[in-house]
């Protein structure tokens, strides 16, 4: 497994030293929430090409849930990577990696900001992101996550719904929820719409959260 980079600001930003904070709750509170089954089900669902030369990206990863997601599903890409701003966020991720040794030869861990990636133009097959863009500018958000995938790659965008249990985690987490038909015409610039997929009520992920699936024009 790769090791985390960083940069060298002197001031935290507010969102990174919010997940630094409480990192091991919100890992522990997704794991009882079964976001990470939901998730994996969802991904097993796709009619998607992943190889052993694919490159994959989780943006904006935290915890690592959703590339244990990935993991779960058994696709073989050459190599995974999990970026995020917390480092806090990163190392459980990278604890939860090293519990299984196919996990971590896989997987690289990456400090940075999504509005500012470290990685060149058209580098990714499939883009993985979820609960992400609330915290940045729409459009700037869905513009990063175009370039660094591959013409025709996959965006898998897990948004935060507007609803009840969404206006709750808005002012919880201190993020600014966009609506849905919001997401579309801002996507529709960069992607072409494939899906929007509602997660069933009997999942607790389906109350908060609902799947863009995204292709690059």
């Amino acid at each position: 497994m790769g090791n985390e980079t960083s940069g060298h600001k002197k001031t935290k930003p507010k969102a990174q030293d919010f997940y630094d904070r409480i990192a091991d709750v919100h890992h522990l509170a997704m794991k009882v929430n079964g976001y990470r089954s939901s998730v994996a089900k969802y991904l097993k669902s796709l009619d998607i090409e992943i190889g052993p030369d694919s490159l994959v990206l989780d943006a904006g990863s935290g915890t690592g849930i959703i590339t244990l997601a990935f993991h779960a599903t058994g696709f073989k890409p050459k190599r995974i990577v999990a970026l995020d701003l917390s480092m806090k966020s990163l190392k459980v991720a990278r604890e939860e990696f090293s519990k299984q040794k196919r996990r971590a030869k896989l997987t690289e861990l990456i400090q940075s900001n999504v509005l500012k990636m470290p990685f060149g133009n058209a580098t990714f097959d499939l883009v993985l992101t979820c609960g992400v863009l609330e915290y940045t500018p729409l459009d700037e958000g869905l513009n990063e996550l175009s370039r660094v995938l591959k013409p025709g790659g996959r965006l898998v965008l897990v948004p935060v719904k507007p609803s009840i249990v969404g206006s709750v985690l808005e002012l919880l987490y201190n993020f600014k929820l966009h609506p849905a038909e919001k997401v579309r015409k801002a996507a529709s610039k960069y992607f072409h719409i494939l899906d929007d997929y509602e997660f069933p009520i009997t999942e607790p992920i389906g109350w908060s959260k609902m799947i863009f699936l995204l292709e690059k024009k």
